[in-house]
């Protein structure tokens, strides 16, 4: 008897019950998205495709609804879905006019895209079949609106290839219901709206939505909330850095723009994206605008697609201006390292390619790849281009897997010592250096601390925890670093330099010549007869005697085909290049950590700009030294930002940034120093700032960082 009750009375009532809120909340929903202003919605429907599933409509919807949620009344809650629903109460008189209401809203507002053609034709099927049913007899009221409404506030437009097929939103509607109560029949509507299957796009798409700047574009500057910091006007935190300093000032970026194969290989990074703003006709225009607007005069570009560059990047960077080099990754792989540099500002010395990948080493079995090169700045006619230093630039991008963090710190000596080798002065110091580039490692990391503090003891470290992407500790196994991490066949010592008498092994030859062996012969040590020696009557029991023409032990003369002497330390890891970072990596306004990349939607640092400071004299706080500017001076930086405003933005890459990672770019200032005089007695208190256009004056300061 009770599971009768349960079974018939109970359980229909409650699916009564629910049926009825779901009508009800599903109607006040299109109420308000009939009245709701917000652009982002506007350009949602703009950029909506007729073959996107519902649930891709609705997360688009919802994410910017979400935030455009600050531009409704306090009165008015944000809906949370994206389809133009038709639903009513238990009431008929009730529901019947909150229909009514909200289809007369929805008639009356300009911005919503309405269905056209087949369903709007059953729909007038419907209302004549029907006409006492209000419910019926308000949706034969709609016009017809072939148009996609488009927000004249939006930086960006769809245009929606014109084919009859494709109207976003519509939903077939079954003529079987025609007969039932018109709430029913509203709310089975909606209910088959959302169940209407859909082709998911193919890749690549074919006739997709192409996007176009529209006539009023808004810039990206104003678009990205990213701040350029002044650093040159900061207070000092040890000393003044002399005011009577000219300085030649120049910028520089880093950017890892995303190559296209790489996009295609791995679509599941990035289900966040609408495919069409991964299209490459898409996302070039919107980097060269994005490094255009920023004007550098040195840039490092990473993962740049080799026929992208010669065809297209390449090209262009000539017409504004660069030089440009380029260095493909070894293997099969298709991208690579580009550094390109103004030549009205530079000229080049060296340049130097770096390709880590050794045959027979497991160190460096990987195609990854470096440039470093050596630059001298162009001072302006009538100023001996001798006064100001020449300049070491180097870009590279590191191997990403983060378990291997043994061949990462391989690849960075190896590198190191590279820039060691070009940026060498005759006296035994160095030029000054900038060294940019994807070093996937966050910072503080082993890797990090070995870059910035010039010493890492590697031994017995955990391969995973060198670049600090990933927690792998709780894995039975893992790799660990032993010493040496590399072999002296290598050439490069563990202060990651080459070694001075390096020549190349000639094959079928001993280590050391038998003329060097045999002077040997009877030095002291050869002539001791060891303790555990088995004694032999006139075999071991004799000592030899040296005989008289033989040299003695301070005469021995050198080995006339030396090989390579590499010294090795127990598992300490050291370079002399003093390099410091150009950003913090923390915002203090914020409270949060700055974030140049966001895999899967997770922020994370692994971009940088180090340049070559001077260390401060008994400056090492926890650790970690200090530095105070040197001849090479960071006068301001483009700010960074968090993980929180680029969830806002929908992650990396969106409709304005078009790659994964942020670009980074600093400024800086080189001493010239044949002028410090001659400008300190015309201008005392100021110094010189040579830039691309005009000098102007401007105050100086020091910093430790």
């Amino acid at each position: 008897m009770i599971g009768t009750v349960l079974c018939y009375v109970l359980l229909p009532a409650a699916r009564l019950l629910r049926v009825l809120r779901d009508a009800f909340f599903t109607c006040r929903k299109n109420v308000l998205l009939a009245k709701s202003t917000s652009t982002q919605i506007e350009g949602v429907f703009a950029a909506t495709r007729g073959r996107l599933v519902p649930e891709e409509q609705e997360a688009l919807l919802q994410q910017w609804l979400e935030e455009g949620a600050g531009n409704l009344p306090a009165s008015e809650s944000v809906p949370t879905v994206g389809k133009v629903s038709v639903t009513l109460t238990s009431d008929w008189l009730e529901g019947s006019e909150l229909l009514m209401t909200s289809l007369s809203d929805l008639s009356s507002a300009p911005e919503v895209t309405r269905c056209a053609g087949q369903q709007l034709t059953e729909l007038h099927a419907l209302a004549s079949s029907e006409p006492q049913d209000h419910a019926v007899t308000e949706l034969a009221k709609l016009p017809v609106e072939e148009t996609v409404a488009v927000a004249g506030s939006a930086p960006w437009a769809a245009v929606v290839p014109q084919t009859d097929h494709q109207i976003a939103g519509c939903a077939a509607i079954d003529l079987g219901v025609q007969n039932e109560d018109p709430a029913v029949l509203a709310w089975s509507l909606a209910r088959d709206a959302e169940a209407v299957p859909t082709e998911p796009p193919a890749w690549p798409i074919q006739d997709a939505v192409q996007f176009c700047p529209l006539p009023t574009e808004v810039p990206y500057h104003e678009v990205f909330w990213r701040d350029w910091e002044d650093l040159s006007v900061q207070p000092c935190m040890l000393e003044q850095v002399s005011k009577n300093t000219p300085l030649f000032e120049f910028r520089v970026m880093s950017y890892n723009i995303l190559a296209q194969d790489l996009v295609e290989q791995g679509l599941d990074l990035y289900l966040h994206c609408h495919p069409d703003i991964l299209n490459w006709n898409y996302r070039l225009p919107n980097l060269l605008q994005e490094i255009q607007h920023w004007d550098p005069d040195v840039l490092c570009l990473q993962e740049v697609q080799e026929n992208h560059y010669w065809e297209q990047l390449e090209p262009t960077f000539k017409e504004m201006g660069f030089a440009c080099f380029y260095k493909r990754r070894t293997g099969t792989k298709t991208d690579g390292c580009a550094v390109c540099y103004k030549h009205s500002r530079f000229q080049l010395i060296t340049l130097s390619p770096v390709e880590y990948f050794r045959p027979g080493l497991d160190i460096l079995n990987r195609d990854n790849v470096g440039l470093v090169l050596l630059l001298q700045p162009l001072l302006p006619e009538g100023l001996d281009q001798k006064a100001v230093s020449p300049l070491c630039v180097a870009n590279t991008h590191v191997l990403f897997n983060p378990r291997r963090g043994d061949i990462k710190l391989a690849q960075m000596a190896l590198l190191l010592a590279e820039i060691d080798k070009i940026a060498k002065t005759t006296e035994g110091s160095h030029y000054p250096i900038i060294l940019c580039g994807d070093l996937n490692s966050v910072p503080d990391s082993p890797l990090y601390k070995f870059i910035r503090n010039g010493e890492l003891s590697y031994h017995g470290m955990p391969a995973w925890k060198v670049s600090g992407q990933e927690d792998f500790s709780q894995q039975l196994y893992s790799r660990k670093l032993l010493a040496p991490l590399w072999p002296s066949s290598l050439g490069v010592t563990d202060n990651c330099r080459y070694v001075t008498l390096c020549q190349p092994k000639k094959p079928g030859r001993h280590k050391y010549s038998r003329d060097f062996l045999l002077q040997f012969r009877f030095c002291d040590v050869a002539c001791e007869r060891p303790p555990q020696l088995v004694l032999l009557e006139g075999v071991t029991d004799a000592k030899p005697d040296r005989p008289a023409h033989w040299p003695k032990p301070a005469a021995v003369v050198k080995d006339p085909d030396p090989q390579p002497f590499v010294p090795r330390s127990s598992g300490v890891l050291q370079h002399g290049l003093n390099l410091t970072s150009v950003y913090s990596h923390f915002l203090p306004q914020r409270g949060r950590p700055e974030v140049t990349t966001m895999p899967m939607g997770l922020g994370a640092t692994v971009d940088y700009i180090f340049y070559s400071a001077e260390p401060v004299q008994n400056g090492n706080k926890g650790g970690r030294r200090l530095y105070q500017d040197g001849a090479l001076k960071l006068l301001g930086r483009l700010s960074l930002l968090s993980e929180d405003v680029l969830l806002l933005a929908n992650g990396l890459p969106n409709h304005f940034c078009s790659s994964d990672h942020l670009c980074l770019m600093a400024s800086f200032g080189l001493e010239i120093s044949s002028l410090r005089e001659e400008f300190a007695a015309a201008r005392p208190g100021t110094h010189l700032e040579i830039t691309a256009s005009d000098p102007t004056p401007a105050t100086s300061s020091a910093s430790v960082r």
